[in-house]
């Protein structure tokens, strides 16, 4: 049996006005659903936590509207 592919750095805290993981950029539903994609949709969600993680750093907290 394989390794499944994962992202995660052991730095399991979520923001919550982005309500993403600020080690991999993972949602909770991400998360959550992780080891039951597939690999071909592991890599997809990969493919996009750099971005994630850098627009987290880098941009102003969104804001809710009530």
């Amino acid at each position: 049996m394989s390794a499944i592919s994962t992202p995660c750095v052991e730095i399991c805290v979520i923001d919550p006005a982005r309500r993403l993981c600020e080690g991999c950029g993972r949602t909770l539903q991400e998360i959550a659903q992780w080891s039951r994609l597939s690999e071909a949709e592991r890599l997809a969600v990969m493919a996009t936590l750099e971005e994630r993680l850098s627009r987290q750093r880098d941009g102003p907290t969104p804001r809710r509207s009530a």
